[in-house]
């Protein structure tokens, strides 16, 4: 699950070192929306805004030997127009810089932390993640799953959830159908794409509430668990939950 990290994790210790990733970031440069270069810096006391300080200078307060903020700054390298379009509407969504917390942000900081991206040749596979079949999807389709589907963490929070995942672990998804060669791009080209679906539809304001996401429980993915072999693991209602609603579907 650490794939779209792994250019970035290969290069830095195996602990959170704001060092490290500050030299990163001089070899990598990522910019804010503002054009301003992104640098992690230790938390502020300024009394600016997060959200404000990534904008108006580019610092994205990052706490020393902590993975969440670790996580969330390896993910400017990999998603860097969703992290500007996450940042520009929250700014926007601000009538008084800092002050201001509606369901929109509400919901791009559900994402931002738990966010992952589901891709799938086959829509039917998509339409049975959307509709809660998690048998139907993960057990009777399970070649199908690993075969024509794609599962891409966005969230910081999940990857650090991921360090010790546990049972009931779920991400917020967006789901895309995807053509059949999509699946044979390289995964650098794979994840340009990602980022650059991310940040527009992000930015279209379509996602609105934070249960506009699709849960998934991760432990569900093939392969992520042992216990998932036996189609019995897919009967624990506490961890795969029958739906009750039915999320948005990205194209």
């Amino acid at each position: 699950m650490f794939w779209p990290l792994a250019p970035w994790l290969d290069q830095l210790p195996d602990a959170p070192d704001a060092g490290a990733l500050a030299a990163l970031a001089e070899r990598f440069p990522v910019y804010a929306a503002s054009g301003q270069r992104v640098r992690f810096v230790p938390p502020q006391v300024d009394g600016l805004a997060y959200e404000c300080r990534v904008w108006d200078k580019g610092e994205v307060e990052t706490r020393p030997d902590n993975w969440h903020d670790f996580f969330n700054a390896l993910i400017w390298f990999a998603f860097p127009e969703t992290k500007r379009a996450i940042t520009t509407v929250h700014v926007a969504a601000m009538q008084a810089a800092g002050e201001l917390r509606g369901m929109t942000r509400d919901a791009l900081t559900h994402f931002d932390e738990c966010g992952i991206v589901v891709l799938s040749s086959r829509p039917e596979l998509l339409d049975l993640l959307r509709d809660f079949q998690w048998h139907k999807l993960f057990v009777e389709n399970r070649a199908a799953v690993r075969e024509c589907m794609r599962f891409v963490v966005f969230g910081h929070a999940t990857y650090e959830s991921l360090l010790a995942p546990f049972r009931g672990l779920t991400a917020k998804g967006i789901l895309y159908a995807v053509a059949d060669d999509w699946l044979a791009l390289t995964p650098a080209e794979q994840l340009r794409d990602i980022d650059g679906r991310l940040a527009a539809d992000l930015a279209s304001g379509q996602y609105q509430r934070p249960r506009d996401f699709q849960p998934l429980p991760l432990l569900g993915i093939p392969g992520l668990t042992p216990d998932s072999e036996d189609p019995a693991y897919y009967a624990d209602s506490y961890h795969f939950r029958p739906g009750r609603r039915t999320p948005k579907v990205a194209a």
